[in-house]
């Protein structure tokens, strides 16, 4: 590694080779070539490794780091990723989606103007392959925010996250529960808004894709299989909710994934357990829901 490297772009992955050959080809097509690309395979049995293998063999500008891991689930390819990297900075790019144009260098030359202010790092836009922005964009002279008061600000839609290495390994690592292969990557984000905030870079950094058997489109799937890591998410978010709403929205989700979980304590164990008796009528029907929805 350069040690001037500031960059890590890292990729989870899980038998994705037919997609992560275009993640590849968008990093081969940045003008500028100052990052590392940290591969976590998350326990594929498609031809990934051997892919993988041959790009590291070509002169590519960049270097190429692989880490094969059993499948896990994607927040525990993250902690892998975290626990691996060296740089001052990281942003992940999914296994299907491409760094758009000219990306590192917008990275970079953000980051050398703000690095002394104190962010936990920076912002930017998602768009799909036609560049049309994911949701909303930043309110004009947005110069800073912090990732739940974009949102609770009435933003939407998927942003890429770029992060101090050394701020994000402050927090706990993503949990993992017996079992189960989903626990929110907006845990550790929720918990660093509390006292960080994030620099906005207005561009486009990501070109994304949803597939059709992506976590965005297997949500009731995933409440049913994934509920101890559901109960948990929803627990930090009525610690520190985006809004009085909201806090119910996730009560009744608490209520639902406990009993998914079959865990007969989660009043006790609730951070507003008030709220939490009062969600659980709504919290059994959705229980019921999923299991339906999840099954059809």
């Amino acid at each position: 590694m350069n040690d001037m490297t500031v960059l890590t772009v890292f990729t989870p992955t899980y038998n994705r080779a037919h997609t992560l050959l275009r993640t590849y080809e968008s990093l081969l097509q940045q003008d500028c070539k100052e990052f590392i690309w940290l591969i976590i395979d998350d326990g594929s049995t498609d031809n990934t490794a051997e892919l993988v293998k041959s790009w590291q063999s070509k002169e590519n500008g960049f270097e190429i780091r692989y880490i094969y891991k059993e499948n896990g689930g994607m927040h525990t390819a993250h902690n892998t990723a975290y626990a691996h990297i060296d740089t001052e900075l990281n942003t992940c790019i999914d296994s299907d989606d491409k760094l758009a144009p000219g990306a590192v260098r917008m990275i970079l030359d953000k980051w050398e103007r703000v690095r002394d202010q104190g962010y936990a790092g920076m912002i930017g836009l998602d768009a799909d392959f036609d560049n049309n922005v994911i949701g909303k964009g930043f309110p004009e002279g947005m110069t800073e925010t912090t990732v739940i008061g974009y949102y609770s600000a009435g933003g939407s839609g998927d942003k890429k996250l770029v992060y101090r290495t050394d701020i994000i390994n402050q927090y706990p690592a993503y949990p993992v529960f017996e079992g189960e292969k989903y626990v929110s990557l907006s845990y550790k984000y929720r918990l660093i808004d509390q006292k960080y905030k994030m620099a906005v870079l207005d561009e486009v950094l990501c070109n994304v894709e949803y597939q059709p058997d992506g976590s965005s489109n297997t949500m009731w799937r995933q409440y049913l299989r994934n509920p101890k890591g559901w109960a948990f998410w929803r627990k930090v978010c009525m610690q520190y909710p985006i809004s009085k709403k909201r806090m119910v929205v996730d009560g009744i989700h608490y209520c639902s994934s406990s009993i998914l979980a079959g865990n007969r304590h989660f009043v006790q164990e609730s951070p507003r357990r008030l709220l939490t008796v009062l969600c659980t009528p709504a919290g059994l029907f959705l229980a019921k829901t999923t299991k339906k929805k999840a099954q059809a």
